[in-house]
């Protein structure tokens, strides 16, 4: 097992309530590919302009919703890995509450309640038109991986998929739970995020301004290292659980 900083212990077993904030490294040692690996990631193989956008889901509305068909059954193929449960644990113990960029369900399967999905969810399809979530059965996609969207029972309209695409808003709920969450902290985790992406890549320096400390979590380097209270060179899946382990 990995051994945990001191510092790092320490301002965990002094925490009464821990936010953590989640992103796709989080996910990537259950075998969730990232977004941005070169060789692997999501857009390897396509623009996200053809498939991430409201205008190229009106455009071919079939590619699309296949495609997001396809991520969804990949996620559930898939089980949450030693740092989702790790945290779920450490929830049962304490008041943890996850902020996550991800658009799977591992840390709910992993047992734990997420405060905020910030970009989404890949299992929450609603009508593009009139928004009424859509609890039906989603298509599999065919061999050219096209699934015809489903309609909304309510305007007829089709069903897009409940993730933010590119151009959207974040949800103004989620964030606005994920901002205060930061605020009144005691411990702020940074796990497996690559400091990016925003508005979510500011949520560290909004728990800063609030005298909360930051710590960072992942192997590589990223903007945010220089400015976290604390940077731990290791994975979700190696880290979160020594630290839980270390906690008693």
């Amino acid at each position: 097992m990995t051994e945990v900083p001191d510092a790092v212990a320490r301002l965990a077993r002094d925490a009464r309530r821990v936010t953590v904030l989640t992103g796709a490294g989080m996910s990537a040692e259950s075998g969730v590919p990232t977004f941005r690996d070169a060789q692997t990631g999501l857009w390897a193989r396509f623009d996200p302009e053809q498939l991430a956008t409201e205008t190229a889901f009106r455009r071919d509305p079939a590619l699309v919703f296949g495609w997001y068909a396809a991520r969804l059954a990949g996620v559930r193929a898939v089980a949450p890995n030693a740092g989702h449960l790790a945290l779920a644990e450490w929830g049962r113990r304490a008041e943890v509450r996850i902020a996550t960029q991800n658009v799977d369900d591992l840390h709910e399967r992993a047992g734990s309640d997420v405060l905020a999905h910030l970009h989404g969810s890949l299992a929450a399809f609603r009508c593009l038109d009139c928004g009424r979530p859509f609890g039906g059965t989603i298509p599999a996609p065919d061999a050219a991986g096209r699934a015809e969207p489903p309609q909304c029972a309510s305007c007829g309209g089709p069903i897009r998929p409940g993730v933010v695409w590119f151009g959207e808003a974040l949800p103004e709920r989620a964030l606005s739970d994920a901002v205060a969450a930061c605020t009144d902290a005691d411990l702020v985790l940074v796990v497996g995020t690559s400091g990016l992406v925003h508005p979510a890549a500011g949520l560290p320096a909004v728990a800063r301004r609030a005298g909360v400390p930051v710590v960072e979590i992942n192997p590589d380097r990223t903007p945010l290292s220089a400015s976290a209270d604390h940077a731990w060179r290791t994975t979700a899946a190696i880290g979160l659980p020594a630290l839980v382990a270390r906690l008693g």
